[in-house]
């Protein structure tokens, strides 16, 4: 008798747990699944580093159910910051995908003072740029065939320590960040590295360029506080060199750059 009172009460309180969950649970987590959000969704393709408008964006519909905390959800959040990775059409858009300021390769074309410059050289052969291993950040010294046609291989003391902006090839896609392209490979070879310079700096590297004669060499690679002490040699080895007003600095011609102190090739 006692067995039969058992097996009936559980059954019992099964059908009452299936009650519960046809009429209670089912209901909420259908109304959780069909509830409907306000998304920011990609209608035009953005590149990493891009400036984000409002062309490219839009509002949309979609079910809540899933989604992640951080996609953004109101169009004034994304609009006038920078995309830190490529979006797709039809995206979502998360807040690590944001920044407020422009992407570390971009970063210094937009906080130019007129003290330094952004400058591209070409890189027309591989070895020339360090057969492509050159990042954003590194150290470089620019090594000089036949300078200033004298028959020597120098390192200008002007281009010791010059530091990379960042390295971009022939399509325009910066090569040292691993993007893919089109072709399916992982990377596209540098065809140009562009390096932060001062004017005086910027009038050397022209007319190697015009000569279409100089190298790269790796001097250093590491932490931002020790690539800036070699920054700051290179300044005060300027500061040397062209001791004069800034304006009648700006006025020399490359050619009377001098050639006593610079640090030749053997």
């Amino acid at each position: 008798m006692s067995i039969f009172k058992n097996r009936t009460m559980v059954g019992a309180l099964c059908i009452l747990l299936s009650l519960i969950i046809c009429f209670g649970v089912t209901p909420l987590f259908n109304r959780a699944v069909s509830a409907k959000t306000d998304i920011v969704r990609v209608v035009k393709e953005i590149k990493a580093g891009e400036k984000i408008t409002e062309a490219m964006i839009q509002t949309a519909e979609v079910g809540g159910y899933g989604l992640p905390d951080s996609v953004i959800r109101k169009p004034e959040s994304v609009i006038g910051k920078y995309a830190k990775a490529d979006l797709a059409v039809d995206d979502y858009i998360l807040t690590a995908k944001l920044s407020e300021t422009p992407v570390a390769e971009n970063s210094y074309l937009y906080s130019l003072d007129g003290t330094k410059q952004a400058m591209s050289v070409t890189i027309k052969q591989f070895a020339e740029g360090l057969s492509g291993k050159l990042q954003s950040g590194d150290i470089v010294s620019v090594i000089a065939p036949d300078y200033l046609k004298q028959g020597s291989t120098v390192i200008p003391p002007e281009l010791q320590y010059v530091e990379v902006i960042s390295v971009t090839a022939s399509s325009g896609y910066d090569a040292n960040t691993g993007e893919r392209v089109d072709n399916g490979d992982d990377r596209e070879l540098p065809s140009t590295v562009t390096l932060l310079v001062t004017p005086e700096q910027s009038r050397i590297l022209a007319a190697l360029e015009a000569d279409g004669k100089l190298h790269l060499s790796l001097v250093y690679r590491g932490s931002d506080d020790n690539a800036a002490k070699f920054i700051e040699a290179q300044d005060k080895a300027l500061a040397a060199i062209y001791p004069a007003a800034p304006q009648e600095a700006k006025s020399r011609d490359v050619s009377t750059s001098p050639a006593s102190g610079t640090s030749e090739v053997e």
